[in-house]
């Protein structure tokens, strides 16, 4: 595994693929969230807003990009997050995490992210400040 201090700008780390979406996922993030709002668990009610199924909480994306730094919690944390949501993410879609270097200063790293589905369509975008021990 390459230390995230070995990275060179326009480098990326290793995508992270989420298993499939299930509706146990979210309802099991809205009861750790508080979120109830219910177009992200009853079908009937995400109807009745429009939509075509159940969709993902936003927050339940945005919070698993953090995968894409797990494996490297000893060398430093994630200072700042910044993200823009550009899609829906429905029970059944597989996303992938995916985060490039853009600059780099001696304690803190900067990467653009984005959370892809199954077609290749962004569904979040961002960015993240890593801070180096």
């Amino acid at each position: 595994m390459t230390k995230l201090s070995e990275l060179e700008i326009g480098e990326s780390l290793k995508d992270v693929q989420l298993e499939a979406v299930s509706r146990l996922d979210l309802i099991k993030y809205a009861g750790a969230s508080g979120d109830y709002n219910p177009i992200h668990t009853i079908d009937e009610e995400a109807s009745k807003a429009g939509l075509p199924g159940i969709i993902a909480h936003g927050m339940w994306t945005m919070g698993n990009l953090a995968k894409l730094f797990t494996a490297h919690y000893e060398e430093g944390f994630i200072k700042d997050y910044s993200i823009r949501f550009k899609g829906m993410v429905f029970v059944d879609d597989v996303i992938t995490l995916q985060a490039t270097l853009n600059e780099k200063t001696q304690n803190q790293l900067s990467f653009d992210v984005k959370a892809v589905n199954q077609a290749g369509s962004e569904v979040i975008k961002g960015k993240v400040l890593y801070h180096q021990y």
